[in-house]
């Protein structure tokens, strides 16, 4: 009987979640995109200035920005030609006179219609189309996220925040994980300036894989010599995220709001601005112009990384690489509506995102 070849498209998906309790770098690495296209347009800073629902993600101490109504936050993005989708919605409730606030933030990230080929060459080594069948890739997370104010001045305030959050990831029939973390954060505000400090994975998340392969698929993969995973748990290391905000008033309407963030991680050397071992430090830069609390232009700049240069035909020289942000809102009564414009890739071979996201504000009903 001739040897059957694996599906190469299933086996790569799987093949990363084999190993035993080891911290991976990219672990849950879908947490890590951003929600919202307000912060998304900016680069990814808001640990500083982030006040709406969208906090719960960001840094769970901008929460007690939510006032006295209840703020629901919906995102939709597709990446790479529509191929990969992310969705996003959170809610947050303000209670006890504005002192604290409750949330719950939910994000899938997914990859449909992937072909499963592992059936495709048929025992006798002809090409069988109709054996090939279609599964997809899903992560979720849960957040659960407190915040609750220390400080409360008119012009000095001080707030801490956490999340507990569950992650389930799924692989088609074939294998499934839980997962469960910790985030912490502080938010500072001082006049114009605010700081913000953020932990993730404070207590290092753990994802637990169990697999679940037919009789028919283990045969496959033994005949050709693959491994049959059984059984294995992924951690995810801690890392920090710092930022400063300061907002120039440059007129009666006009505003600009500028920041600066780094994710300081401490999982190894990575392709970042300072990259060591074990730390390595990834800047974000973000600004936004606000035109009456109404109208707002943002942009921002993350993801530097060195690349090799595209027209290199040698592979030798290595540029820096970045990738930029632009977007814009609008607010209208209690609805926001924001945009973002992102290149995931490079900028001389670049590939565009578009990302939608609304805020409602549910406004209570005034007693008698």
């Amino acid at each position: 009987m001739k040897i059957i070849r694996p599906a190469f498209t299933l086996y790569l998906a799987l093949f990363s979640l084999s190993g035993y309790c080891q911290f991976r770098k990219y672990s849950n690495e879908f947490l890590n995109i951003g929600a919202g296209a307000r912060g998304l347009s900016m680069g990814g800073a808001q640990v500083a200035s982030v006040s709406d629902g969208t906090a719960g993600y960001w840094n769970p101490a901008g929460l007690t920005g939510v006032q006295d109504n209840t703020t629901i936050n919906l995102m939709h993005a597709s990446y790479f030609s529509n191929i990969a989708k992310y969705d996003y919605g959170s809610v947050a409730i303000p209670v006890n006179d504005n002192k604290r606030t409750l949330g719950f933030s939910v994000l899938r990230f997914a990859v449909d219609d992937i072909p499963n080929t592992l059936f495709l060459v048929q025992p006798d080594g002809s090409i069988n189309y109709g054996a090939v069948t279609a599964f997809s890739s899903a992560d979720y997370a849960f957040l659960f996220s407190f915040a609750q104010k220390v400080v409360d001045e008119e012009n000095k305030k001080i707030s801490f925040g956490a999340n507990a959050k569950v992650i389930y990831r799924k692989v088609g029939h074939f294998a499934t994980a839980w997962g469960f973390g910790v985030d912490a954060g502080v938010k500072m505000q001082k006049d114009r300036w605010s700081l913000g400090l953020v932990a993730k994975d404070l207590t290092t998340t753990f994802n637990a894989w169990s697999f679940n392969f037919t009789e028919k698929e283990k045969e496959v993969l033994y005949l050709t010599k693959n491994d049959i995973p059984v059984k294995s748990t992924e951690l995810t290391a801690p890392r920090v995220t710092l930022g400063g905000s300061y907002n120039f008033k440059l007129g009666k309407s006009l505003s600009l709001l500028t920041e600066a963030d780094f994710d300081v991680t401490f999982d190894g050397r990575r392709n970042t601005v300072i990259s060591s071992n074990p730390i390595s430090v990834d800047p974000h830069l973000g600004l936004e112009i606000a035109i009456k609390s109404v109208f707002f232009v943002r942009a921002g700049i993350t993801n530097f990384q060195k690349a090799l240069a595209d027209g290199d035909t040698l592979n030798q020289k290595k540029v820096w690489i970045y990738q930029p942000s632009l977007g814009a809102g609008f607010k209208i009564k209690n609805v926001s509506i924001d945009y973002s414009f992102s290149n995931l890739a490079n900028q001389s071979n670049p590939l565009y995102s578009h990302i939608f996201s609304l805020r409602f504000d549910l406004t209570r009903k005034k007693e008698e």
